[in-house]
């Protein structure tokens, strides 16, 4: 006698899929924009930081470092290197006179009135210049002024400093552009490239 014999194998699963491997990240990366536009950030502080310095340098080289009242006399190291000058702060206008005499009486020594308007201001003096002091050389010289109520000093041009706010505004014009320059250009780079690799991504 026999029987019938089954046997339920049951339903098979489909097989998983292949294991994707992970993408690599799109290169290069975008901190290499973040980090040049600070880099532009960062220059254009500079060139302001400079600029404001060359001026601050140049107004304090200029300003007078020997002070006296009219009808003074004062002994001065002059140097015609350094652009001497006299310089005056007074409330209001006024006749004034100076003379300026070195050691040997022959030295020959010209006072010379700006052709444009010289002033600055330091704490609560405002001064003008009165006079480009011309010597022939370096020494000792004594100067004294007659002007009422006038405070004379004696100091240099303020076109002595000019190298430092010339130097001041290249700072101020140079290093922004640069830094602007190499920030677009590096975005430029980077945004090109990634756009490039993610297109070779999709690819496979």
């Amino acid at each position: 006698m026999s029987s019938p014999y089954s046997q339920n194998y049951g339903q098979y699963a489909p097989p998983p899929p292949p294991y994707a491997a992970p993408r690599p990240p799109i290169r290069p990366r975008v901190l290499w924009i973040v980090l040049s536009w600070v880099l532009f950030l960062v220059l254009l502080v500079v060139g302001v930081l400079g600029f404001a310095g060359g001026i601050f340098s140049s107004i304090n080289d200029a300003a007078p470092t020997t002070t006296f009242a009219s009808a003074e006399t004062v002994k001065v190291q002059l140097d015609p290197v350094a652009k001497p000058a006299i310089w005056a702060s007074a409330d209001q206008a006024t006749n004034v006179e100076c003379q300026v005499q070195g050691a040997n009486p022959d030295q020959k020594v010209t006072l010379t009135q700006p052709t444009v308007s010289q002033s600055l201001t330091l704490g609560s003096d405002q001064w003008e210049m009165l006079f480009a002091v011309g010597v022939p050389a370096a020494g000792q010289y004594q100067v004294s002024c007659d002007g009422e109520g006038v405070k004379f000093g004696v100091g240099r041009e303020l076109a002595a400093g000019a190298d430092k706010i010339v130097g001041g505004v290249i700072a101020l014009l140079a290093l922004p552009v640069i830094g602007f320059l190499i920030a677009v250009v590096t975005t430029i780079v980077v945004l090109v490239k990634r756009s490039g690799a993610r297109k070779r991504q999709l690819m496979y």
